[in-house]
């Protein structure tokens, strides 16, 4: 039991406690830096699950992307072809009729018949004129102007606002209509919601502000910084079955903390990150009575980046519409982490707005001259174009928004899953998360109990609960007492070159780790859940050593 010695040179309990203050995403480096090193020094294969990149990409909206720059091409040589690598700029008159007499020729391309069905739907079924959906097509993915609406642009609005009452549980008959706001990735949509509450004087430094936990780290981390020093309340998942198992969901006591009126925002992911796991609908249903009961005036926001990945999904954003500020993310579900695709949902009669109008004299005179140079009429101006104006620090509004060409494939990305009716890319998408699930857990010697509100696109794992039932309570005491929680993922690094990312970073369980399903290869989980097994067992026989 040699490599269980903490006078490790690599792995010591002194420089475990040090990294625990880290996030665990700059704790990552250092597991990555000891993988590699066992890597290379053994017949290990590094596997990096800590990342949250998938690794999939979804084809035919970027064939369709790819296809469509042609034709914006063509269209800027029909004004100016001087032949010297120079070109004018679209036109829209007549773009339509050529838009698709392009598509009529290329038509055995790949990307084709996306492009002609998102056309068709926008003009036959949204009742949208042809030449205006052309010219902005060929504008947007040239990216020869500024964004315009800085917010949005209409057309890329129109098939968005559709994909997500589609996707996320609204129903393509909903009545709540959400103004959307394009932005650089759900990160940026996170910064964009915390700054602009406080800049509107909705958040004030001290607040008192709720997250569901465990929860991804910016949520956690962001509410510490000086600027905000919020007072941060943990609703925890921390509802175990009888047999003390994690269900990853909230007892009604935690819900029920939110009655508090003193509590002006809440903050969760939803499926969750790291468990993976979408609120149960008795959670909601409680939320809904807490805010139409108790805390009317509680503001929300949902991350539900990974609803797409669990049958069922419904946000908060159609059961609360009011009161919900959703950010949503394309960058899982369609492998496009590097395209920065994301919209902030806020619905048109929202709580922003009302909070907004009730403010004192004294503020309301700070917000107008923050926002009069963008209007005569500041006070009118709506919390959404609030969050676009600060998203330049005001001065620069006029030149706010998400490039062109990105909005370009974001509409192809939401158009394709409108088109598919069988919804075949989310069946292989599910199907693809839960097969390396079942593989990490088959070979870690552990339960995966079945779950219909499991998402899969994340595990977290409790090493706790699985020493306690297969070692016993004095094994699980021995664990605790000699070693530091992020003992397990330094050594599941050290000696079977994997990355784990360690669970209490997210403040979930203080033994848990974070095994991301999206980025490695079926085979692989199999491997790792081999590795979490042996370094559980190491540990057992470090205890049974100790007993002799």
């Amino acid at each position: 039991m040699d490599n269980l010695k903490n006078n490790d040179s690599l792995v010591c309990r002194d420089l475990e406690k040090k990294l625990e203050s880290m996030s665990p995403f700059e704790i990552k480096n250092r597991l990555i830096e000891l993988a590699q090193e066992d890597a290379r020094k053994s017949t290990s294969t590094f596997l990096n699950a800590g990342r949250g990149n998938p690794n999939w990409i979804a084809t035919i909206p970027r064939e369709a992307f790819f296809l469509l720059g042609k034709w914006g091409i063509a269209e800027c040589r029909l004004t100016k072809d001087a032949g010297d690598g120079i070109a004018g700029i679209p036109t829209s008159r007549g773009s339509g009729a050529r838009l698709r007499a392009f598509l009529r020729e290329h038509e055995d391309e790949e990307g084709a018949i996306l492009l002609r069905g998102a056309f068709d739907y926008l003009v036959n079924v949204k009742h949208q004129n042809a030449d205006d959906v052309a010219y902005e097509w060929a504008e947007a993915v040239i990216g020869d102007q500024y964004p315009t609406p800085d917010r949005i642009l209409p057309f890329t609005e129109i098939l968005v606002r559709d994909y997500l009452a589609q996707e996320m549980g609204g129903g393509m008959n909903v009545n709540e209509i959400f103004d959307l706001f394009a932005v650089e990735g759900g990160t940026a949509g996170m910064c964009y919601a915390f700054d602009s509450l406080q800049e509107n004087y909705l958040l004030n430094k001290g607040d008192k502000i709720a997250l569901m936990t465990p929860i991804f780290t910016p949520y956690i981390e962001i509410p510490t910084l000086d600027r905000f020093s919020f007072d941060v309340v943990n609703i925890s998942a921390n509802r175990v079955n009888v047999d003390g198992f994690h269900q990853w969901q909230y007892p009604d006591e935690e819900i029920d903390r939110l009655r508090d009126k003193n509590i002006k925002l809440l903050c969760l992911v939803n499926p969750s990150n790291p468990p993976s796991y979408m609120l149960a609908h008795r959670t909601i249903d409680r939320i809904v009575d807490i805010v139409k009961h108790d805390n009317p005036n509680l503001m929300i926001v949902t991350d539900d980046v990974y609803g797409t990945f669990v049958e069922g999904f419904r946000s908060l954003m159609y059961e609360l519409p009011h009161n919900t500020m959703c950010v949503y993310s394309f960058s899982k579900y369609f492998g496009a982490t590097g395209w920065r695709l994301a919209v902030m949902a806020v619905n048109k009669d929202n709580i922003f707005d009302k909070l907004i109008a009730q403010l004192p004299d004294a503020e309301k005179a700070a917000l107008r001259k923050r926002y009069g140079s963008l209007t005569l009429q500041p006070d009118e101006i709506k919390f959404v174009d609030r969050l676009v104006a600060d998203s330049r620090l005001v001065a620069l509004n006029h030149t706010a928004g998400l490039s062109t060409p990105q909005q370009m494939q974001m509409s192809l990305f939401a158009a394709y899953a409108l088109l598919d009716r069988e919804n075949v890319y989310k069946k292989r998408m599910q199907q693809i998360i839960h097969n390396r699930l079942e593989a990490l857990w088959k070979t870690s010697g552990f339960t995966l109990l079945p779950d219909e509100t499991r998402a899969g696109y994340y595990s977290e794992i409790d090493i706790m609960v699985w020493a306690r039932k297969l070692y016993g309570e004095d094994f699980a005491k021995y664990l605790n007492d000699n070693f530091e929680s992020l003992d397990f993922v330094m050594r599941l690094a050290q000696e079977s070159a994997v990355v784990l990312l360690n669970g209490d970073g997210f403040a979930g369980p203080l033994w848990s780790v974070r095994a991301s399903l999206a980025n490695l290869d079926r085979r692989s989980y199999l491997k790792i859940g081999v590795a979490i097994n042996k370094i559980l067992n190491e540990y057992y026989e470090a205890y049974r050593a100790s007993k002799r």
